[in-house]
């Protein structure tokens, strides 16, 4: 009976400490390069916390969706983000049955080569309901204006499995964020080395009432690998 009673007190305890401090994670115990994505989506963001409080190096803002969407927080995320010491680069969710040279004159005009940091990041969550091959050739005429216009390859942001059904052995010259919200670190099927996992969308973070998107850095990988070449 007496042990039953410790273990009980014990659980309470350690759940009990849970509940106060829910911001410790694995950045707070780990030696990976962590960082966080933002839009509109998590509100009002206290930068200051952030960059004092928390061990995020750097931060991915969305600019822009499709032809003619501007993430209203943006200007400000990017320069508080800057202001506070975070690493900062800008991502473009594409729509691939969209014109691309609306989409491309959209990012360009919020995505300002001076306030970037790292290399931009195009966000590919969707065919669009067109076929595999359609979609495949939207992405990469896309993915060459991009770097036409920013002399330098976008990273490419994809889930495990759309990049497993669509995108296998197809991006071999692109750096890539791979998300998949599991405590296993994804696998890709054609075995293709990746730099980033996004691990978690339900992250806490001082400074964010909401949840936050989390992702580190893989292996050797490192920010000098993504870093904005002017």
């Amino acid at each position: 009976m007496r042990k039953l009673l410790i273990f009980v007190f014990t659980w309470a305890c350690a759940t009990a400490h849970a509940q106060v401090n829910p911001f410790l994670c694995c950045e707070d115990t780990c030696a990976h390069t962590h960082g966080i994505d933002m839009s509109h989506y998590q509100g009002e963001v206290f930068w200051e916390t952030i960059g004092e409080h928390t061990n995020m190096a750097y931060v991915y803002l969305k600019a822009t969706e499709g032809g003619d969407r501007i993430d209203p927080r943006y200007e400000r995320n990017i320069d508080l983000a800057h202001r506070y010491g975070l690493k900062v680069g800008s991502y473009h969710f594409f729509r691939p049955k969209t014109n691309l040279q609306l989409q491309l004159k959209n990012f360009k005009a919020q995505c300002l080569p001076g306030e970037q940091d790292l290399i931009p990041m195009l966000d590919v969550e969707t065919t669009g309901k067109l076929s595999t091959e359609a979609f495949c050739d939207s992405l990469f005429k896309f993915l060459n204006l991009m770097e036409e216009a920013y002399h330098q390859k976008p990273l490419i942001y994809t889930f495990r499995n759309f990049y497993n059904k669509h995108l296998q052995g197809k991006l071999d010259d692109y750096q890539l964020m791979i998300a998949m919200y599991s405590e296993e670190q994804p696998i890709l099927e054609d075995g293709r080395d990746y730099s980033i996992w996004q691990y978690t969308s339900k992250g806490r973070i001082m400074g964010v009432s909401s949840e936050v998107d989390k992702s580190r850095f893989m292996g050797k990988h490192s920010l000098r690998e993504i870093r904005f070449v002017r």
